[in-house]
C-alpha cells in the first residue's frame, strides 16, 4: 500500500515521512503558529499537522465529574477539558492562511478533524490528507466522512485494541478508502519508554497490510530513531518553536534543534538500513589487505620439507589461502624462498 500526500509517496521503499505536530504550541498566537510553520520546514519535516475542533465540537463545558480532569494528569491546571480545549485549539480562521503559507514554502499541511464539521470545513481548503487522533479512531461516523473524500488517511492507535483497529480498517475500507496508514502510539505525556512496545511496528505492517509509522510522546529522540530501524516509514512528533515555552503540549515536545537532530539520526539510520547485502564494501583490491594468507615466515631451501617454522597466516592477504596450511605441511618447496615471501601453490612441489 502507498499514500500520496502532496508531492510525497510513502512506502514501504520510502523514504521516511516527518511530521511536525503543531497541536496548540502557537499558544494562541497566529504569528508563532506562523514561525512554527517555517520552522519545521528548517528543521527538515516533510509536513506540519494542524488540529482542527472548537472546545464545542470535542466536548461539553460540564463541571460533572466525567469532564474533570484528574489530579494526576499534566492538564490538571485547567480543572475540566472544556477550558484544556479551549486553550489549546486552532482558531478556523487561521487554517487557510496556515495552508497558504506552508504550500508557499514546499511543506505539506494537513490536519486531524475531531467531528464531522471539521472534515467539512478543511475540505473547503483541499486538505491533502487527514489524520485520525487515537481517541477519535472509535468515531465510525467520523472515518465514514473522511473516507468519503477519498483522501489518504493516517490514524494513530493509541487507545484502540485490536478489534478496534481492525473496524476502523474495515470501515475506511467499506467507505472506498485505498491510502491507509497506521502509527503505533502509546497515549500518555510523556510516554514511558517502557510503554512503547516498538516491536509492534513490523507486526502491524505484517498483520495489516500498511504503512506503519510511529506517533512518539517520549522525551527527546532515540526512540522514533529506534521505530526507524523496526520499519516505521511516517514518524509525527509535536513541535515546539522553542525549548523554553510554556504551552500546553511543550513539556513532551521538541523544538528546532532537537527536532532537526531527530530528522538527521533518521535519514543516517536510512542509509544504513541499506539492502541485504553479504558483499565487502567498497570496490577495490586493497579492501582485503587486512585479511590473513599463507607466507614464508624462515627460509627454506628448494626440496627442503616445510614444517610449521616455514609458514605462518599472517596479514596481508596476497599469499596462499589459510586453508591449505595443513596441506602445505610436509611438503617440499619447489624453489628457495626467504622469509616474506609469499606463498602459492607454484611454490610447492607436487
Amino acid at each position: 500500500m502507498k499514500l500520496h500526500i502532496g508531492p510525497h509517496v510513502i512506502s514501504a521503499n520510502s523514504p521516511v515521512y516527518i511530521i511536525a505536530e503543531m497541536s496548540g504550541n502557537h499558544h494562541g498566537s497566529l504569528e508563532k503558529a506562523m514561525q512554527i510553520v517555517h520552522a519545521a520546514k528548517e528543521s527538515g519535516a516533510n509536513a506540519i499537522k494542524l488540529q482542527t475542533y472548537r472546545a464545542d465540537t470535542i466536548t461539553l463545558n460540564s463541571e460533572k465529574p466525567d469532564f474533570l480532569i484528574p489530579e494526576n494528569d499534566p492538564w490538571h491546571y485547567k480543572h475540566n477539558l472544556f477550558a484544556l480545549y479551549e486553550e489549546a485549539f486552532t482558531p478556523w480562521e487561521w487554517h487557510a492562511p496556515l495552508f497558504q503559507e506552508a504550500r508557499a514554502i514546499g511543506l505539506d499541511i494537513f490536519s486531524s478533524p475531531f467531528d464531522i464539521s471539521a472534515v467539512d470545513f478543511l475540505e473547503t481548503l483541499d486538505c491533502p490528507a487527514y489524520k485520525i487522533a487515537s481517541p477519535e479512531i472509535t468515531d465510525i461516523p467520523l472515518l465514514r466522512r473522511v473516507s468519503r473524500t477519498k483522501k489518504p488517511v493516517i490514524m494513530s492507535t493509541g487507545l484502540a485494541e485490536i478489534h478496534d483497529i481492525e473496524l476502523a480498517l474495515s470501515t475506511l475500507s467499506d467507505e472506498g478508502c485505498t491510502q491507509i496508514g497506521l502509527l503505533k502510539c502509546t497515549a500518555s505525556y510523556p510516554a514511558p519508554p517502557e510503554t512503547m512496545n516498538l516491536h509492534t511496528i513490523p507486526d502491524m505492517a505484517s498483520r495489516f497490510g500498511c504503512v506503519v509509522g510511529l506517533s512518539d510522546h517520549t522525551l527527546g529522540i532515540g526512540v522514533p530513531v529506534a521505530a526507524v530501524a523496526l520499519g516505521a516509514k511516517i514518524i509525527e512528533k509535536h513541535f515546539v518553536l522553542s525549548a523554553d515555552d510554556d504551552t500546553v503540549d511543550s513539556f513532551f515536545s521538541l523544538d528546532p534543534v532537537a527536532f532537526s537532530q531527530m530528522v538527521l539520526e533518521v535519514r543516517k539510520v536510512e542509509k544504513a538500513l541499506g539492502t541485504v547485502s553479504y558483499d565487502v564494501p567498497g570496490s577495490s583490491p586493497q579492501k582485503f589487505k587486512a585479511r590473513r594468507s599463507l607466507y614464508v615466515a624462515k627460509s627454506i631451501e628448494s626440496g627442503e620439507v616445510f614444517t610449521p617454522d616455514h609458514i605462518k597466516s599472517v596479514r596481508p592477504s596476497w599469499g596462499l589461502h589459510p586453508k591449505f596450511y595443513d596441506d602445505v605441511i610436509g611438503k617440499r618447496a619447489a624453489v628457495t624462498l626467504e622469509m616474506g615471501d609469499r606463498l602459492s601453490m607454484d611454490c610447492i612441489d607436487g
